[in-house]
Parts: C-alpha cells; sequence; structure tokens
C-alpha cells in the first residue's frame, strides 16, 4: 500500500481560518488585566511575597471555563447571555432589576478602570488625577466609537495591541531583577497567613471572574462567529475558541503572577508599597526609571483598555435587557461620572480600587450562575451542551467564587 502526503499547502487555509477567528477572548481577557487586578496582586507580593501564587493559577484555570463557556453560548445559541437572559426573565420590572445590578457593577469596574488610567498619567506627565480620569473617558470614548462603527476586527486590534503594551509594562522588570525560580515554584504550595492573607486571596479571586468579561466575551463571540455554527463547521470554529480562550488566558494569567513575582522581588517589605504611586517609586528605585515608566505606561494602557471593554459590556447590557441603546458619547459620561466624583473629592485612589472590587463582587451569581444553566440546556446548546464533568466543575467553581466574594466583602466593610 502506497501512502501519500497531504502537500503542507492544503493545511494553510485551516490554519488562516483558525488564526481569523481569534480574537474574541483576547479582548475580553482585557478584564483579568484591569487596575484593580494590578493593585490586588502588587499588594499580595509586597505584603506577603510569593505565598500567592498559587492563588493567581487558580483563579485562571476557573477564568478559562467561564470564558470558554461564554464563547461556547455566543457560539451554539448565536446570542449573548444578556440577549438570553432577556427573553427569559418574565416581566418588565424584574428584567429592569437585573439590569440594575448590573449597569451597578458595570460602573464599579469603571470606577477601578478610569483610576487605574488618571494615576497612570500623573505618574508619567505629574497631570492632576481629574483631568488623567476626563483624558481616559475620551480615549475610551474614541475606542468605543470603532467599535459602535461596526470595525470590530479593527477594535479587537487595538485592544490587542493595548494588550502586548500592558504586557510589556508589567514583565519588564523580571529581566532586570528575576526571582529565584525555585522561590516562585514554592508559592504553588497553597497555604495562607493569617487574616491579611486570606482577604487578599478573596480579593484576587473573587476579582477574578467579572461579570462584564463574560457579558462582553459571549456577544463578541456572537458577533464574531455568525454564520460558522452549521453542523459541519461548528467543531472547527469550536476549537478556534478554545485556543482563543487559551492564548488570552495564558497571556492574562502570566501577567498577573509576573506583576506579584515582580512585587515580590521589589517591593517586599518596603513602607509605603500598599499604593500604585508608592509601588512606582518602589519599583523606581529597584530597577531604575526607565522599568519604572514602562510600568506606568502598562498600567496607562490597562485602564484604557479595559475602560473600553467595560463599556462595550454596559452597552450590550442595556440594550438587550432595557432594549435601549443609548448612543457612545451619552453612555461614556454617565459612566464616567463616579469614579470623576472620586477623583475630585481627593479620596485615595488606591482605596477607591480595592472599594470597587468589593462592589463588584456582588454581580458574580448574576453573571456565572446563569451562563452555567444555560449552557447545560440541550434545547438551546445541542451537542454543545454542557457534560456532567463540566457542570461539576462549572458548580464547584460557582459556589467558591460566590462564597469567596462572600468573605471578601465582609472582611472589607
Amino acid at each position: 500500500m502506497v501512502i501519500t502526503e497531504l502537500p503542507a499547502t492544503a493545511a494553510r487555509p485551516a490554519r488562516r481560518r483558525l488564526v481569523g477567528m481569534l480574537g474574541p477572548a483576547l479582548v475580553a481577557g482585557i478584564a483579568y488585566l484591569d487596575p484593580g487586578n494590578v493593585a490586588a496582586n502588587m499588594t499580595a507580593g509586597a505584603r506577603y511575597g510569593f505565598l500567592l501564587v498559587w492563588v493567581v493559577v487558580l483563579a485562571n484555570l476557573i477564568a478559562w471555563l467561564v470564558q470558554y463557556l461564554a464563547a461556547k453560548l455566543g457560539l451554539a445559541a448565536d446570542r449573548s447571555l444578556a440577549d438570553l437572559l432577556a427573553e427569559r426573565i418574565r416581566g418588565r420590572w424584574p428584567r429592569r432589576l437585573y439590569w440594575l445590578q448590573a449597569e451597578l457593577v458595570t460602573m464599579a469596574t469603571d470606577v477601578a478602570e478610569v483610576i487605574g488610567g488618571a494615576v497612570a498619567l500623573d505618574l508619567l506627565f505629574s497631570l492632576p488625577l481629574l483631568v488623567g480620569g476626563a483624558i481616559t473617558a475620551v480615549v475610551s470614548l474614541l475606542l468605543l466609537g470603532i467599535r459602535s462603527a461596526g470595525r470590530q476586527r479593527f477594535f479587537e486590534r487595538v485592544i490587542i495591541g493595548l494588550l502586548l503594551m500592558i504586557v510589556i509594562g508589567f514583565t519588564a522588570s523580571l529581566f532586570v531583577r528575576p526571582p529565584s525560580p525555585t522561590v516562585v515554584v514554592g508559592g504553588l504550595v497553597p497555604r495562607l497567613d493569617g487574616t491579611g492573607s486570606l482577604l487578599l486571596a478573596a480579593s484576587i479571586l473573587g476579582a477574578t471572574v467579572m461579570p462584564h468579561a463574560i457579558y462582553a466575551h459571549s456577544a463578541l463571540a456572537r458577533d464574531r462567529y455568525a454564520g460558522h455554527n452549521a453542523p459541519g463547521s461548528i467543531r472547527q470554529t469550536l476549537r478556534a475558541a478554545r485556543w482563543d480562550v487559551t492564548i488570552a488566558l495564558v497571556i492574562a494569567g502570566g501577567v498577573n503572577l509576573a506583576i506579584l513575582v515582580s512585587a515580590g522581588t521589589l517591593l517586599r517589605g518596603q513602607q509605603g508599597t500598599d499604593s500604585l504611586p508608592g509601588a512606582f517609586a518602589a519599583i523606581r528605585e529597584g530597577a531604575g526609571p526607565v522599568i519604572a515608566m514602562i510600568f506606568a505606561i502598562g498600567l496607562l494602557a490597562s485602564g484604557l483598555a479595559s475602560t473600553a471593554v467595560g463599556g462595550y459590556a454596559g452597552g450590550e447590557v442595556m440594550q438587550s435587557l432595557l432594549r435601549i441603546r443609548l448612543g457612545v458619547l451619552t453612555r461614556r459620561l454617565i459612566t464616567a461620572v463616579p469614579a470623576m466624583i472620586i477623583l475630585g473629592a481627593g479620596l485615595d485612589p488606591t482605596k477607591a480600587l480595592v472599594l470597587s472590587q468589593v462592589l463588584l463582587s456582588f454581580g458574580i451569581p448574576f453573571a456565572l450562575l446563569p451562563l452555567l444553566w444555560l449552557t447545560s440546556q440541550r434545547s438551546l446548546m445541542g451537542r454543545l451542551r454542557n457534560r456532567r464533568p463540566t457542570m461539576i466543575a462549572g458548580g464547584v467553581s460557582g459556589l467558591a467564587l460566590t462564597a469567596l466574594n462572600v468573605v471578601l466583602i465582609v472582611l472589607t466593610l
């Protein structure tokens, strides 16, 4: 029997189609690299060194499952999570109440992201925080305008470009002051050190699966994979979605780990590093002014990209649940108001970041539990419905995240 090999060129169109489907998860994954996550991971490293490395790894494993389910929902149902909830929530007032909690969560997210951008502009150019917040809001408005004009691919490319800046900004110090690999690996052993470490572990885990990332990802997958859920192509599209989620979470998890490890190397035991300006000063002292400036640029990219993604998610939820479509400018002005009030009042920006994560945690069950339920429905998902192992893993993750968010709220308030 003669076996002939397929020419290498035969596989190239399939690879190009696979690459062409990547993007939704990379955009949604920005939620895992927002200024709130940066503050939590830097504080954990500064106070406890590499103790909570295992928490970052566990958080990203859970995030992979959740974001994969969001992508699968958008692909199989050809609708977003918000679309499907609007269809299933009976009555105008229940829909409005559901929208209200989702809107508050989105606004809490926006607070963290606008404040993060304002702090970064202060570190880079010594701009007043209120001015920096306004600039961050305006730039995010321009990014949202690109998406509203129907240019999803270009929007994704811009966000992915900002993602690259985030990666460079938050990993550069590792090349100047590399940590001991043995010590970092030791942080994979699950353990805690008192109530303070428990609070930070709950903060890292509880803020990992952000509700707006689920809403945004299901909508982005719906738009990107439209027309690709026919029986003949759905398997290949699902494979592309898995690759997309895997790449996005490897990047997000790697960067979050780099932030914690860098803080554990450069900031451990130093006073005043529990704030972003204090951490910036310590990085400048320990790794040099260039690395500190690169860190600030990464923080700015984090604020700009994440506030654009959060704005997109908020618009999707409002349009689906209230059947109201506000203009990009109107919505941007409404959601930026709380952040501008905080900055104008002179409140501690780092403390505001932490409190915004607490408010954010209220929305976790309202997004995660419906996602698990919908993706298990045969009538909606067909052959892509969740199998029993997926439901068990998702249920355990959902209960664990909900419990940890309760712990976070109790310990903080």
